[in-house]
């Protein structure tokens, strides 16, 4: 189920959120929990069954090791649970990979299962992953069937994160019941939803068809083609994601439950290392949780550290994908990051001024970078990739193509343009996508992100009716439904 769908808005989450607060306000805490987990069930069922029991598997399979580890803290039994979701991960995600390197490599002709990716399955394993070694470490306390589902299927965050740990929300869910409803707060989460929600469906999706013309049509494209559709991927990816994460939150709050901010203005960053402050945020908190610092983080000299963070950036690529595309994105990520470090040791401490000049050219820099090894992360592999790069250097010097033009023409701007008599000009195919272009550079580099915005409202006659008429614009355009980037992933 999406949440940019009529089913989950006018369906799922009312009788979700009157049946939650139903139970609440009778002090059934228990049977909310339930109810909570029910739903979410439905949520994640509502895609496809067999995802469904894939999942309540995994839950049934990690609680008991969740269960063992917490009477006798076993090295070999912790070691069997993270290998037993690898194992699964792999299976599902990278077997065909795996068959398709063999193939390549030797020369050989092994069938490809064409296995179908359960969605959320990277999250939710690296969730379950997180929670096994904790309680192996120690920092779990035994935890009861109902929390631990709850914890892992809670459907804001299940299908494309952030990846949560228990301390964040186990609390919370134990405290289930105990409170009372705040209205504020349900405000506070239906504004941060609905600002989630248009950027999904009114900005990242109106990317999102010029990016699918430009791939689809490359050797069409001319330079200037090329280069609005990388810049375009690197804005819809933006805004989808953070779109997402934003929904997420929201939906949290109106249930009393604070989700962990993933996602925080990455392209305002300065450099990859504050990137990798700002994207993803929990991914990142996971791989230097449970794979950086195991590794001897940078405790172990320079040279180690570096190696370790290479390593972390090159597993990260392959969390996002089985392909060697996403691999030589992660590769790209990794070197610069390496790069970054390198200079800023050598750097000493206070002798980095940065005034606005400089804060914008390095946000600028950064972002073309970043905007180029998204192409490999977009492509369907290195050889389309490599193409797109490719028209965007050396391609034909020609006008903008018409049909990636009119990926831009949006019904209800058009007929604005043609009231001020703009459409009968040489120059009216251009006029929506560079002011969309201007708008989507403008808040993702420069305005202030969603959870910013939402802390400085003050409820009013003037924020209700913005928030009214995006409500009524994003559900308009539910007919033209496309699932969330990271639903790939």
């Amino acid at each position: 189920m999406l949440f940019n769908s009529y089913i989950f808005v006018f369906l799922f989450f009312p009788i979700c959120l009157l049946g939650y607060y139903g139970l609440v306000h009778f002090h059934k805490a228990e049977a909310a929990k339930v109810f909570l987990i029910a739903m979410s069930l439905w949520f994640y069922g509502y895609f496809n069954l067999s995802y469904l029991l894939i999942m309540v598997c995994s839950i049934g399979a990690n609680y008991m090791f969740h269960r063992i580890l917490s009477r006798r803290t076993r090295k070999s039994v912790m070691i069997i649970a993270v290998a037993a979701n690898l194992g699964v991960l792999f299976y599902f995600k990278y077997f065909d990979f795996f068959l398709s390197t063999i193939n390549t490599v030797f020369g050989a002709s092994v069938a490809l299962r064409n296995i179908l990716l359960p969605l959320g399955i990277s999250f939710f394993t690296f969730q379950q992953i997180s929670f096994v070694v904790d309680t192996y470490r120690g920092e779990v306390r035994d935890c009861s069937l109902v929390d631990y589902a709850l914890f892992v299927s809670f459907f804001p965050q299940l299908i494309a994160g952030p990846i949560v740990n228990h301390e964040e929300m186990l609390p919370q869910f134990r405290r289930i019941g105990q409170q009372s409803v705040l209205w504020e707060r349900i405000a506070e989460g239906m504004g941060l939803f609905i600002l989630g929600l248009a950027k999904k469906v009114l900005i990242a999706d109106t990317f999102g068809a010029g990016v699918d013309y430009g791939y689809t049509n490359i050797e069409l494209l001319g330079r200037a083609d090329a280069i609005l559709v990388i810049i375009s991927y690197s804005l819809q990816l933006y805004f989808d994601f953070s779109g997402y994460c934003d929904m997420a939150r929201g939906i949290g709050k109106m249930l009393g439950i604070e989700i962990p901010i993933n996602f925080n203005s990455p392209y305002k960053a300065v450099n990859i290392v504050d990137f990798w402050k700002r994207w993803h945020i929990t991914l990142n908190r996971f791989f230097t949780k449970y794979v950086y610092i195991p590794l001897g983080g940078s405790r172990r000299g320079a040279a180690r550290m570096y190696c370790n963070l290479m390593l972390v950036f090159l597993l990260s690529g392959l969390w996002h994908g089985a392909g060697w595309n996403f691999i030589i994105w992660g590769a790209m990520h990794g070197v610069l990051y390496v790069l970054t470090r390198l200079w800023q040791r050598s750097v000493k401490p206070g002798a980095m001024h940065h005034n606005g000049f400089t804060t914008l050219m390095s946000r600028l820099l950064l972002f073309v970078y970043v905007a180029v090894a998204w192409v490999y992360f977009r492509a369907a592999d290195i050889a389309q990739a490599n193409r797109m790069l490719y028209t965007a250097v050396k391609g034909p010097i020609q006008k903008i193509s018409t049909g990636l033009t009119a990926c831009f023409q949006v019904d209800e701007f058009w007929y604005v343009i043609k009231v001020l008599h703009f459409d009968n000009k040489t120059y009216s195919r251009y006029i929506l996508m560079w002011v969309i272009l201007g708008v989507g550079i403008y808040l993702s580099m420069i305005g202030r992100n969603a959870a910013q915005r939402m802390e400085r409202v003050k409820y009013s006659v003037v924020s209700a009716s913005v928030i009214a008429v995006l409500t009524v614009w994003c559900v308009l355009t539910f007919s033209e439904v496309s699932t969330f980037l990271y639903f790939n992933f």
